[in-house]
């Protein structure tokens, strides 16, 4: 048998208790600044979807000829703000907000009122609007998917599809 070494032994950190003892005051956890900022953003993003909607609706209207040009710019520019939004934010949820804006400003607009009149009304522009915007939004919120797993942002599971 051999004896242990003349010396100090060895410091371990398993003797440090970390944990403060009952009834001793417990040091403050300061607030997340990145927690209201990316809520105030969240909402700023929403509140965009909003004006989008609302502008949209009243303005779809204007044609070139057939073409209805402005229904198509909102579709456009619903797109584009999905998708930068979700981009810009990091998460789909930045491609969802200002999308659910848009749907709820929309929807909630072209509903008819007690005396039946409408703002969307049934024609080639109104159609375009609502559903080339619906999509439209779609497409930026499901680029916003792919855009960002395939830019490495989010972590992938071994053999997830696709491959």
């Amino acid at each position: 048998m051999r004896a242990a070494p003349a010396g100090p032994a060895p410091y371990s950190l398993l003797c440090v208790d970390s944990t403060p003892e009952p009834g001793q005051a417990q040091p403050a956890r300061p607030a997340r600044a990145d927690t209201a900022g990316a809520g105030s953003a969240y909402a700023v993003l929403f509140l965009l979807g909003v004006m989008e909607g609302l502008l949209g609706c009243f303005q779809f209207s204007h044609a070139i000829g057939p073409v209805p040009v402005a229904a198509l710019a909102f579709c456009v520019v619903i797109f584009a703000t999905c998708l930068l939004a979700g981009l810009g934010m990091g998460s789909p949820m930045g491609a969802l907000v200002p999308a659910f804006g848009w749907f709820l400003a929309s929807f909630v607009l072209i509903m008819p009122t007690a005396a039946g009149s409408v703002i969307v009304t049934d024609t080639t522009a109104g159609k375009w609007y609502l559903y080339g915007g619906a999509a439209s939004a779609g497409l930026g919120v499901v680029l916003t998917f792919v855009l960002a797993r395939r830019g490495g942002r989010w972590p992938r599971r071994v053999g997830a599809w696709p491959r």
